[in-house]
């Protein structure tokens, strides 16, 4: 472990920046309605606002992580945090969607920079058995902002315009600048060498999977142009990071991502966990938004409130689980959360009908608050518990990256369920415009009120199934290891300990 005399300080400077990333990663839809009557512009390219945002998000992490290992986290965290700040004033003052969309290209570059190295200073500044109320608060952030960002959105877009979405990013960036200039330590770097071809196939197969799958819908899981299909962009992104893995097995020199961290059983299972984590959360919402608007006839902070328990209990509840992982198996939390994940999306299936009392669709968001909270800070201190200080950074960019990948295919996947259950349930003849959808500015007549009502319940069954499935993942981890020093597990069979040598630091001049 780093010597590190003030950790959470440090780590209190850095969640005010992920908190502000990751609430930009959903604030945006709920804006969408005032912007495209601001800037007089179509839904189609509203959307890409956001795809555009995610895009440059997902795609470079693998790469900004090792980067942090390399040139320090604090260094490419105050950098990136500048960058986002900076593009979040050029958002708001952007007067056509081409310059908002180049602009959010901006912002996500700038939070793929920021987000591995927040992870990566909790990995190394504090120690293994401590390390869960710090992943707690950590993690309770990463559900929070998920669910913060419609509500968020809902009351400035109503109060003051869709631009402060944006604009309110300036003071928060500048504070978070402060605080991480004087609280965050400069951690020793690491030598490494840059792998030029491993950077390459990994943004060149990242950017081919995570466009094909954001956009599918788009192109309607067809041709984008000529012979260019969404599938084939699929096909050859999950081809080229192939060939990006059979690359760092054979990399003799340094590795971009260091396959060796795979060997540890828990790193690899909460990689799968937390990409089912990220499907359920991001699927969620849409489904639940749309019911709420176009069958209760909700306003979109009305809407976006009805969430509300589920974001004040998971900030409650997340950092008391924190502290308590340290001394239990996060394995039992992390696969509890899950099953009521999956329990608290299914009551919500049952209770989706026009005439539930709008009261009850708060208990299963209090459910839903419960699962959050013991989800994200287990996950997390399972996946970082024996990384060495050297891998800190790689495996905080593979960690994210999978989150990542796991929202991706959640916002795709329940899109293209919603468009099929819509077409069975509602009457023959009878359809539902993207476009109202998207807004969902009017509440539909009274007799699509059964069948959009059917739809979407039965859309919350699969981000339900996939939350069963991380749990099943769960069951498999490994009892953590104890330790003696940071990164050094020590087997807890008889017999002398194997320590792996710690790579000696590169302290630069």
């Amino acid at each position: 472990m780093d010597n590190v005399s003030r950790p959470w300080p440090a780590l209190w400077s850095l969640v005010i920046g992920f908190f502000m990333i990751l609430v930009d990663t959903t604030i945006v839809s709920v804006a969408n309605p005032a912007i495209m009557r601001g800037l007089e512009t179509d839904i189609n390219s509203v959307i890409w606002a956001t795809s555009a945002y995610l895009l440059a998000y997902a795609v470079p992490l693998l790469i900004t992580g090792r980067l942090g290992d390399r040139f320090g986290p604090k260094n490419l965290y105050l950098t990136g945090l500048v960058l986002f700040t900076a593009a979040s004033a050029w958002c708001g003052f952007a007067n056509d969607i081409q310059m908002l969309i180049l602009a959010r290209v901006f912002q996500g570059a700038g939070a793929s920079m920021m987000t591995p190295q927040t992870m990566a200073v909790i990995t190394r500044i504090f120690p293994p058995d401590r390390r869960g109320a710090a992943m707690g608060l950590w993690g309770a952030v990463a559900g929070l902002a998920a669910l913060t960002g419609p509500i968020l959105g809902g009351l400035l877009v109503d109060s003051l315009g869709w631009e402060w979405i944006f604009f309110v990013n300036i003071p928060v960036g500048l504070l978070g600048f402060l605080m991480a200039w004087r609280f965050v330590p400069a951690l020793p770097t690491h030598s490494h060498t840059f792998d030029l071809a491993g950077v390459l196939l990994s943004a060149a197969g990242m950017f081919l999977l995570v466009f094909g799958i954001q956009q599918g819908e788009t192109y309607h899981w067809g041709s984008i142009a000529g012979p260019i299909t969404v599938w084939s962009l699929i096909i050859a992104g999950i081809l080229v990071l192939a060939a990006f893995v059979l690359w760092q097995s054979r990399n003799r020199k340094e590795p971009l991502l260091p396959l060796k961290i795979f060997r540890d059983r828990n790193f690899s299972l909460a990689n799968g966990g937390i990409t089912t984590v990220g499907f359920a959360v991001t699927c969620m919402s849409l489904p639940l938004i749309f019911f709420f608007q176009s069958v209760r006839g909700l306003a979109p902070t009305e809407s976006a409130l009805m969430l509300a328990p589920t974001a004040i209990i998971s900030a409650v509840l997340a950092p008391l689980v924190g502290r308590t992982i340290d001394k239990v198996n996060p394995k039992f939390f992390a696969t509890a959360g899950l099953v009521l994940m999956a329990g608290g999306l299914g009551w919500y299936a049952l209770l989706m009908t026009p005439t539930t009392a709008v009261g009850l669709l708060l208990l299963p968001a209090a459910v839903l608050g419960l699962a959050n909270a013991c989800v994200w800070g287990p996950m997390s201190t399972t996946a970082t518990r024996n990384l060495r200080p050297a891998d800190a950074g790689a495996g905080s960019g593979v960690y994210n990256t999978t989150r990542q990948i796991g929202a991706v295919l959640g916002s795709a996947s329940i899109a293209a369920l919603m468009q099929a259950r819509l077409a069975e349930e509602l009457p023959r003849g009878a359809t539902v415009s993207g476009a109202q959808a998207e807004a969902g500015a009017a509440v539909l007549p009274d007799f699509l009120h059964a069948g959009f009502s059917t739809a979407m319940a039965q859309s919350l069954l699969l981000p339900a199934a996939v939350a069963l499935a991380g749990a099943v993942v769960t069951l498999f981890f490994a009892r953590p290891q104890s330790v003696t020093d940071w990164g050094k597990p020590v087997s807890e069979t008889p017999g002398p300990a194997v320590v792996e040598p710690a790579e000696p630091p590169h302290r630069p001049r």
